[in-house]
């Protein structure tokens, strides 16, 4: 029997040193954690980041050494707070665990201090929007918009197309009503009905160097340190009004909440003043 299971082994093939991602393992996987019974917040939270890590891989769909790697990094460069890029990566990993890849998993957790990410106030922000708009700086003023009020990363920007605010084409981010009015305008008077809304003189979409580098010329005019205005703070900013908002929304629910049950209390409650006969 021993010599029969090494014949079998001997003829076991290494695995691939890539795996392609479908939605049908996004979904067993998810289904696996409702089987542990995890809790709704933990699901949505895993179920978000998977699908966010999908959404960031080539079109092929594969995960390579290094691919979680490389996303934690591109994560980072675009803004995101350490605290959210190690939430993603760490369901990540759980996913290329659960599917028997974890050679594929991400080396190790983010270490860098949020506190050490200048901090842009409201008010500075307004401010640089005003300033924007009192120079006619249109582009400038609707890139700081950009990631100051939604979760667009510099590398989502060549996939803000003239088509996807048309509708003709996915969006790459959620726009809220005003702003994506605003960008449909700017893309009428810009004369931009094909490709990137943000493009260069010769149609090609613009890079990080040219966004951070006109960020930094309007801070000048608009009298903030130039330290605090890049995409990173600007979505830290945006984020932090989100928890703040998340706060706010769970502190009212715990207020309803508790006011349903001291109203039901007084209708069905327990009175022990009252005495309460025994049954025959």
């Amino acid at each position: 029997m021993a010599n029969v299971n090494a014949m079998l082994e001997s003829k076991v093939l290494p695995q691939p040193a890539e795996l392609e991602l479908t939605k049908d393992l996004l979904e067993e996987f998810l289904g696996e954690l409702i089987r542990k019974e995890r809790t709704p917040g933990t699901l949505e939270t895993y179920r978000r980041s998977v699908y966010q890590l999908y959404d960031a891989l080539p079109p092929d769909k594969t995960l390579r050494p290094g691919t979680l790697d490389q996303w934690q990094g591109d994560m980072l460069a675009d803004g995101y707070s350490p605290r959210t890029v190690n939430t993603r990566v760490s369901a990540a990993n759980h996913l290329v665990a659960f599917l028997g890849r974890r050679e594929l998993q991400a080396r190790g957790r983010l270490e860098v201090a949020e506190a050490d990410l200048p901090e842009l106030t409201r008010l500075e922000y307004l401010r640089l929007l005003s300033t924007a708009r009192t120079l006619g700086k249109e582009r400038i003023y609707l890139l700081i918009k950009l990631f100051g009020s939604t979760d667009l990363t510099v590398s989502d920007l060549p996939r803000l197309t003239a088509e996807a605010l048309r509708g003709e084409a996915p969006c790459p981010v959620r726009l809220p009503d005003c702003l994506h009015q605003e960008l449909k305008d700017y893309a009428k008077r810009s004369g931009v009905v094909s490709g990137p809304l943000f493009q260069t003189r010769y149609g090609n979409p613009i890079g990080r160097t040219a966004v951070t580098d006109s960020m930094k010329q309007l801070c000048r005019d608009a009298r903030v340190e130039e330290e605090k205005v890049n995409p990173r703070c600007l979505k830290r900013m945006w984020q932090d009004i989100q928890d703040d908002v998340r706060l706010r929304l769970d502190h009212l629910v715990e207020q309803t909440c508790d006011n349903l049950l001291e109203t039901e209390q007084l209708t069905i409650g327990w009175d022990q003043s009252k005495e309460v006969s025994s049954a025959p």
